[in-house]
């Protein structure tokens, strides 16, 4: 391979006797050069708001999360919470009852659905850290408050600082309460919102924190909970604790990662990711034309060349090798100028936040396009243009060296 190899590096760094070949030859390694930098740049664009999207649903979400397969809820005293919390990797256990609810606050009704979770729960979780208004209490001696999101505290104009201003919750009596009285067939509690917390819209318009006490007093439960959320010591143990769990709790239980809690979501990523990086490839094979082009018209500018070769013993394979090797060349030289671009233009990006997204100050989460290099993404592009490259230089070579053979042999 050589000599093959000799040849094309010659004819790709020589001067050529026409100025056209050079031009479309720069252009080739050029289209290619740009299409390999917008898949790198595309690529860790997604990475970034998927890294984002996680960072956001994972301050809300626990790291494991167990629920009956039927049934809406079930009994803690029941449930073998001490053997889980043995568990190499656990840090801690949390009871939690949801429900949804009716909530009414300066004559303003919204339909939104508590959380009760334990006093220390805010201690051991992102979602403290997340108080946007006021803070992040639910509990002091016996005097029970609530935390809204901030779509729900926007529906329903609540302000923490006014302490005159209580939030009324409602919910359904169990059983078979009579509907024709208000009274008679719902269970209401009142407390006051000592803060409001964001994290994302579809959380921040739909729950509200509230004690785990008020929430069993408010639905009439004793030790029943609708979830059991485990936190881990390291997010790296997620799928061993999760098999692990699951033999202890059988088939009666479901344990959910924070994959599974949120598989839509990640679906609908991934599936973004896939078909924006095959509109990319179309359109850099659209552009590897410029390729084809650059190598026939070298394969017939260069045919005395062969002659040459050919009288001095040179088979036709060897000729059809020499521009396989050359069109390889380019598509090493163009993925390469590509995948160093791409990498600078996300390191400054990652550096600098050149693009913004624009908007108002503090409308987005974040304020410039977030980017994350993987590198099993630049693998996956080089090997990808490499095809993309091989197929532009074996259609050429295969169309025309019989035609270059045959007026070799004339």
């Amino acid at each position: 391979m050589q000599l093959p190899l000799f040849f094309a590096r010659k004819y790709l760094v020589s001067k050529k006797s026409h100025n056209l070949i050079n031009v479309i030859s720069l252009i080739s390694v050029g289209g290619l050069s740009v299409g390999t930098m917008a898949l790198i740049v595309v690529l860790s664009v997604f990475n970034g708001f998927e890294e984002v999207i996680k960072s956001l649903y994972n301050s809300f979400n626990p790291d494991l999360k167990i629920a009956a397969t039927s049934g809406k809820t079930f009994s803690f005293q029941e449930f073998p919470a001490q053997k889980i919390a043995d568990l190499s990797g656990v840090s801690g256990l949390f009871e939690i009852v949801e429900e949804d609810v009716l909530l009414r606050y300066n004559d303003q009704q919204y339909i939104a659905r508590i959380k009760g979770v334990p006093k220390n729960f805010a201690k051991v979780s992102q979602i403290g850290k997340l108080t946007i208004a006021g803070t992040f209490l639910l509990e002091e001696g016996d005097t029970d408050f609530a935390v809204p999101g901030a779509g729900v505290a926007w529906h329903l104009s609540i302000n923490p600082e006014n302490p005159s201003r209580m939030l009324a919750v409602y919910v359904p009596k169990r059983g078979n309460a009579s509907s024709f009285q208000f009274s008679n067939a719902f269970n209401s509690e009142a407390l006051h919102p000592t803060g409001i917390f964001s994290v994302q819209q579809e959380f921040d318009e739909k729950y509200v924190f509230v004690p785990l006490r008020f929430a069993r007093q408010l639905l009439d439960y004793h030790d029943e909970v609708t979830s059991v959320e485990v936190l881990l010591t390291k997010p790296s143990f997620s799928d061993r604790v999760q098999d692990e769990i699951q033999q202890i709790l059988g088939n009666d239980f479901q344990v959910d990662n924070r994959f599974q809690q949120n598989r839509a979501l990640f679906k609908v990523l991934k599936s973004e990711k896939t078909i924006i990086f095959l509109i990319l490839v179309f359109i850099l094979l659209l552009s590897s034309f410029n390729m084809i082009g650059s190598l026939s018209i070298l394969m017939i500018e260069k045919n005395k060349d062969m002659a040459v070769l050919n009288t001095l013993g040179a088979t036709h394979k060897l000729i059809k090798r020499i521009f396989l090797a050359e069109g390889v060349l380019i598509t090493l030289v163009g993925s390469a100028i590509g995948l160093g671009l791409g990498f600078l233009i996300v390191v400054l990006q990652q550096e600098f936040g050149l693009l913004s997204l624009g908007g108002s100050e503090g409308s987005f989460v974040i304020e410039s396009y977030p980017v994350r290099m993987v590198w099993s993404d630049f693998l996956l592009v080089f090997f990808t243009v490499q095809a993309v490259g091989y197929f532009a230089t074996w259609y050429p070579v295969r169309l025309l060296t019989p035609r270059l053979s045959n007026m070799l042999l004339k």
